[in-house]
């Protein structure tokens, strides 16, 4: 795999607020793959503070689970042995906000499998700033099928 993102490989029309390339006033985030591990590096602006100088939780979710959609994406396509990911949608995920996470600085997300099957993923995951773990994430991941809205988005 190469340094280019997830998202700019295989969705680079996408609109989505958290991972869409072509959503302006979205988060834009960009998901690499470092071996079984996807990471990324974000970074805050003034508007996504829940209060000065803190990240708002739900923003911290959004990255969460955006991140991990495509962590799973990578991990049913490489079981599959597939040339694209296939469209995988959020089944169900937790955030356990440990600590406030600081917007000063990069915020550094990194995720993995921990179960994949042919149709689904779980996948565990961090936000860390500052050198500190400031939130931790389980999601459930599914590949949809014809008929489902997200079945085309890439």
């Amino acid at each position: 795999m190469t340094d280019e993102a997830l998202q700019d490989r295989y969705y680079a029309t996408g609109i989505c607020f958290g991972c869409g390339p072509s959503n302006q006033q979205g988060l834009r985030i960009k998901s690499v793959v470092r071996g079984d591990e996807v990471v990324a590096v974000w970074h805050a602006a003034k508007h996504h503070e829940a209060f000065d100088g803190v990240l708002s939780g739900g923003i911290a979710g959004t990255l969460l689970d955006c991140h991990s959609n495509w962590t799973a994406a990578y991990h049913l396509m490489r079981r599959a042995k597939a040339k694209t990911p296939p469209p995988t949608v959020t089944a169900e995920f937790a955030v356990k906000l440990a600590r406030p996470t600081p917007t000063s600085g990069p915020i550094e997300l990194v995720a993995r499998p921990v179960e994949v099957t042919d149709d689904r993923a779980v996948i565990a995951a961090e936000l860390r700033a500052g050198g500190k773990v400031c939130a931790t994430f389980r999601g459930t991941f599914v590949a949809v099928k014809p008929g489902h809205p997200a079945y085309h988005r890439w």
